[in-house]
């Protein structure tokens, strides 16, 4: 069964044995932006803190190693996110159209099967996250807690998206604190402007939802700002770019570091004199457009490194 919110003849439909598919769904491996969103602080903060050693590629290894467990925990942490908020919103999904194809709603997984899903995911989660020092491993259960509210908070909050930015960009510390093992300021600033990044795209997100939001009783940043939205994306974009070059700054970057933030700059503002609160479809272009505003503050940065 396709999913109405999944893009049509994805990978998941076309390759997967059919009794996997529901949870592919559940989890959204056919919609992998919200891993890339997911991943990409985590890389920034992984790439920002080996340059903040001065030691270049050395121990590079373990550079590679750190990545491509940021990419597997990314892929299934998300997963797990997604998992417990349609938990959480499953007598909300029944009722919206984009949303009551999905696993929960339709009746293809039961809430059982859900839970015992969303254990296996955090299981695995666990497994990956053991790979890392004792502080990296207590720094990310200490994000539970915000992964645990967040699907709630759209009830009692105009601001879910800074609950989601929260959680979305703990991986910056993490990132860090897996080179280094203790936290400071460039980290912390680098989280704080990922969270400003967080509120831009997922309120562009968040447009696309307006009327059954309304229609079904919650909240978000798109409905609080309507039509005033462009000034308060540019005031985001503008946030997260300020710290972001901050967390460089005290870092100790290079040029190149400094040349992917001014690339991604001018993506966020293609983003903003582009928005259009009404049109929902480029609403969900301009989202999914921010896997290459994350790309290339990471491909700055990876550059920078490998040159110092």
């Amino acid at each position: 069964m396709h999913v109405v919110d999944a893009p049509t003849d994805n990978w998941v439909e076309r390759w997967l044995p059919p009794g996997i598919v529901p949870y592919a769904q559940l989890m959204r491996l056919d919609r992998p932006i919200g891993w890339w969103l997911l991943l990409l602080p985590c890389w920034w903060g992984l790439l920002l803190g080996q340059i903040a050693t001065g030691a270049g590629l050395l121990n590079g290894r373990w550079l590679l190693w750190h990545g491509l467990l940021f990419l597997a925990g990314a892929i299934v942490m998300r997963g797990a996110g997604c998992t417990m908020n349609d938990i959480a919103d499953q007598d909300f999904d029944v009722k919206v159209a984009r949303t009551k194809s999905r696993p929960i709603p339709s009746g293809r997984v039961s809430r059982q099967q859900a839970w015992l899903f969303l254990a296996a995911q955090l299981l695995v989660g666990l497994v990956i996250l053991l790979q890392f020092d004792r502080f990296t491993v207590l720094l990310a259960l200490g994000s539970l807690l915000i992964v645990a509210v967040y699907p709630f908070m759209k009830r009692i909050t105009h601001w879910p998206q800074a609950v989601l930015g929260l959680a979305f960009n703990w991986g910056a510390l993490l990132g860090w604190s897996a080179t280094h093992g203790s936290l400071n300021l460039p980290p912390l600033l680098l989280y704080a402007g990922g969270i400003f990044w967080t509120l831009a795209y997922d309120t562009i997100y968040a447009h696309q939802d307006k009327d059954d939001d309304v229609l079904i009783g919650v909240k978000s940043t798109a409905l609080l700002f309507g039509a005033n939205t462009r000034p308060w994306l540019g005031f985001f974009f503008l946030m997260a770019g300020m710290l972001i070059a901050t967390s460089f700054y005290s870092s100790g970057t290079g040029w190149f570091a400094y040349a992917g933030l001014a690339a991604a700059a001018l993506h966020g503002t293609w983003q903003v004199f582009t928005f259009d609160h009404a049109n929902a479809n480029h609403c969900l272009k301009l989202f999914r457009a921010n896997r290459m505003l994350g790309l290339l503050l990471a491909v700055g940065l990876f550059l920078d490194l490998i040159t110092s």
